[in-house]
């Protein structure tokens, strides 16, 4: 590893990234940030054990239709972004003009089902719910069967 250090780029390398800098410093020319390297560590090592990005991707896929799919069935809401341009990541939703006086009885059946933080995208009103990797595809279910069951 000593070689390394020695070593001379042909480009331009930051001082922070420079193995002599922190050789000749005792390793103390700077402290990383040790806790977000660690928890981009477990992710990191989570997003693998979970099939990598193609693993994400469908698991990301198979969320949004899931919810798409329920939204687009039901005759009380309506999704806010055309067909070709909707997020995988944060489904945004409203309640369809006619059934707008139906927003305190769909907020208050979330809250009884545990489904929070999804009230007014600071855009477009209504609903959005995120859909990040780490929510699990059972808290999707969760809102879809709310959704589903507001219909009947």
């Amino acid at each position: 590893w000593k070689d390394l250090y020695n070593k001379v780029a042909d480009r331009h390398i930051p001082t922070m990234l420079q193995y002599k800098v922190h050789a000749e410093n005792g390793s103390m020319y700077n402290t990383p940030p040790v806790f977000p390297i660690l928890v981009s560590k477990y992710n990191l090592e989570w997003v693998k054990m979970n099939g990598g990005l193609e693993g994400m991707e469908a698991r990301n896929n198979a969320k949004a239709e899931l919810l798409y799919n329920a939204i687009d069935s039901s005759p009380y809401f309506q999704g806010t972004a055309q067909l070709g341009s909707r997020s995988k990541m944060n489904v945004c939703f409203v309640f369809n003009e006619e059934y707008k006086n139906l927003e305190e009885k769909f907020e208050n059946t979330c809250k009884e089902a545990g489904i929070s933080g999804i009230k007014g995208h600071r855009s477009v009103g209504g609903y959005r719910a995120s859909l990040y990797n780490a929510l699990p595809i059972e808290s999707v279910e969760a809102l879809v069967s709310v959704l589903n069951n507001f219909n009947n």
